[in-house]
């Protein structure tokens, strides 16, 4: 299976990190990718809130 990274558009290799924002599973190529989604969707989910 190949793609481009949720976060960057890197391609992806033979084993993406899987990450789920906002109720969707997206596919991204590093930890610092899957970092970077998940605070943003963090964020999100606390403004959305107020």
């Amino acid at each position: 299976m190949s793609g481009t990274c949720a976060a960057c558009d890197c391609e992806l290799d033979d084993n993406p990190i899987k990450v789920t924002v906002g109720g969707n599973t997206v596919e991204v190529c590093c930890d610092d990718c899957a970092q970077a989604l998940r605070e943003a969707d963090a964020s999100q989910a606390q403004g959305s809130g107020s």
